[in-house]
């Protein structure tokens, strides 16, 4: 049995996650200096990738799919920027935070405050049964999916395929379901203002780029660029909390401390994806302090021995999460479909 899963059934064992989360306490000042420089060189490398694709039209249209991957990964990195904003720690005043969140929201497709308060849910809940539902993959207990009605099981089975996780549940969720603020408090009119604001930009931005480009070569240089950093996107958050030895807990024994280092991974990436993905891997790190400036998290780990040895997640083992899709109560963990008509049939098997 691993180390978390020993923790989880002691009630006697006691996290270090509170006292280190305070040991982050002086990390939470951003550069502005800095913060500009990625702001601008993000922004810089995006805009020449997608000329670089639009050129490409002329010569070969695979020559502009090769130069929409780079492309796509500039924005998923300008998704993380306004990801930083959100949690305002991108910069020292909150108005230049939600003024850059909020433009490249519109970029994103992401209405910026539906998001931020979307996300700030995520955080206070991440790891809490009694809380699922809010800025996260929905997850069913074992019980939970084995007391569902057959076609409820098969629809939590398509739900969570990868073909509909991560090609077209990210398409559905940031070019439909972005649209309109669903699922929030209705009478908040500052949802309906973010989400019809951002709406409206978007479509005036990409009026104009339509009608300077046209709209069959916009569209085909400007979709695929897109979906694949929605795809990024929801990839990268589904590692963060869907693998083995996360932590979910009821509300009487979940620790808001202990589940963000805990039930959140460490995603080591190369070099080079690490730049890409603004660091997000040091997500247990994230989630103690979300005021760090993505780009002062490795230093963190560089400081703070304790933080490189916890919830490792290397990018070879990371695609085996995507089999992981209950989670076990018993056994503390993630299981497959497999595994989980493996319990049900020992279950039944001790019952005669």
């Amino acid at each position: 049995m691993s180390y978390m899963r020993e923790q989880a059934r002691s009630e006697k064992i006691r996290t270090p996650s509170l006292h280190l989360s305070k040991a982050l306490a002086r990390y939470g000042e951003p550069h502005h200096m800095r913060s500009l420089f990625e702001l601008t060189i993000t922004s810089v490398l995006f805009i020449v990738f997608w000329v670089a694709a639009w050129w490409a039209l002329s010569v070969s249209y695979w020559l502009t799919l090769a130069l929409s991957v780079a492309a796509g990964a500039l924005l998923a990195r300008l998704f993380l920027i306004k990801h930083d904003c959100g949690h305002g720690a991108f910069f020292r005043r909150r108005i230049f935070n939600d003024w850059v969140g909020r433009v490249l929201g519109i970029l994103t497709l992401t209405p910026y405050y539906v998001w931020r308060r979307n996300h700030a849910v995520h955080h206070a809940t991440s790891g809490n049964l009694d809380k699922r539902g809010t800025g996260d993959i929905d997850t069913l207990t074992v019980r939970e999916y084995q007391a569902l009605p057959r076609l409820r099981r098969i629809a939590y089975q398509l739900y969570r395929h990868p073909l509909l996780m991560f090609v077209v549940g990210p398409a559905y969720h940031f070019l439909l379901r972005n649209r309109l603020p669903l699922g929030f408090a209705s009478a908040d009119r500052r949802f309906w203002i973010s989400a019809m604001g951002t709406n409206a930009a978007i479509a005036l931005v990409g009026g104009f780029m339509i009608y300077f480009l046209g709209a069959v070569p916009f569209l085909l240089v400007h979709l695929p660029i897109t979906l694949l950093a929605a795809t990024i996107g929801v990839w990268l958050f589904y590692v963060q909390h869907q693998f083995e030895d996360t932590v979910w807990a009821n509300d009487h024994a979940w620790n808001l401390y202990d589940t963000a280092f805990f039930g959140s991974s460490h995603y080591e990436l190369p070099t080079v994806l690490n730049w890409i993905t603004a660091n997000i891997g040091v997500h247990h790190v994230h989630h103690l302090n979300s005021r760090i400036p993505y780009y002062r998290l490795p230093q963190v780990l560089r400081d703070i021995p304790s933080f490189t040895k916890n919830r490792r997640l290397t990018l070879r083992q990371s695609f085996v999460c995507m089999k992981l899709r209950l989670w076990d109560e018993d056994q503390q963990k993630l299981v497959s479909f497999a595994e989980a008509r493996e319990l049900k049939v020992d279950a039944t098997s001790g019952m005669k």
